[in-house]
């Protein structure tokens, strides 16, 4: 009788210790991501609303996140800990030496993936900062020389369905209360764009468009997955369901490592 108890006791605690194991397998972290993001200036509405999101997302779907909020700790020692950069709505000025060859170097050879907000193309001369050459390539070739101070709604129109990051995103949807940056050129000839402002929607109109105005892109010439997604001003992009899908979408495909060849420029 004695014997029966202790097989059955050991039964349930190799039971206990495998079902635990198994718990614990499930909760492991599926990636680690790097957020860079602006805390102060006008867009720090849209970082508040932003971090809470973030969290929640992490938690959600098993990966974790750290937050910096300047470059002046971005080293290649630093990015090597995680598999996707989130550039937060950070201009791509103030960069040390250090931090930019760190940058170019994590996505020049697939280090990890990289997904932009909208002030990561306030490329130019600002501030006393010579415009970074490698990043404005990395975007497209572009310069930033105007945008919709007053703010306008436009029509967000998906260009590519087949892309992963453009899944379960509505193929057109409205996006209120955005600056909409314009840029010396488009980027088009030098990128893929999976989506486009139609500017004949702004709402109220105004007389600063560029015509061809992709919002949406990832530059393939790199070995790093990235996306590029302009709209990231108002905090209440948050509470649109197309916008948060597109963002969560952009973050699990830019964690994965490249399986395909770098497309060579023309």
């Amino acid at each position: 009788m004695k014997n029966s108890i202790l097989i059955v006791t050991l039964l349930l605690t190799t039971l206990f210790f495998q079902t635990n194991c198994s718990a614990q397998k499930s909760k492991k972290t599926r990636f680690k991501a790097l957020v860079l993001y602006e805390n102060g200036g006008h867009h720090l509405a849209f970082t508040k609303a932003a971090k809470p999101w973030l969290n929640k997302l992490a938690i959600d779907s098993s990966f974790t996140i750290d937050y910096i909020e300047n470059t002046k700790t971005i080293s290649e020692k630093l990015l090597k800990q995680y598999q996707v950069f989130i550039q937060l709505d950070y201009p791509p000025y103030t960069w040390s030496e250090e931090s930019m060859q760190a940058f170019q170097k994590y996505m020049n050879n697939g280090k990890g993936g990289w997904v932009g907000l909208h002030h990561a193309t306030l490329l130019g001369e600002f501030d006393g900062y010579p415009m970074w050459k490698w990043f404005s390539d990395f975007m497209g070739g572009i310069k930033f020389v105007n945008y919709i101070p007053d703010f306008a709604n436009g029509k967000v129109t998906i260009e590519d369905k087949s892309h992963p990051v453009t899944k379960g995103v509505p193929t057109d949807f409205l996006i209120k209360k955005e600056e909409w940056y314009i840029y010396d050129k488009s980027p088009r000839q030098n990128v893929h764009v999976l989506a486009s402002v139609d500017e004949s929607t702004y709402d109220p109109d105004s007389k600063i468009k560029m015509g061809d105005h992709p919002v949406v892109w990832t530059n393939d010439h790199f070995a790093s997955r990235n996306v590029y997604i302009f709209m990231g001003h108002a905090p209440e992009l948050f509470q649109n369901e197309a916008y948060t899908t597109l963002l969560r979408n952009s973050i699990f495909w830019a964690a994965q490592k490249n399986n395909f060849s770098v497309r060579t420029k023309k």
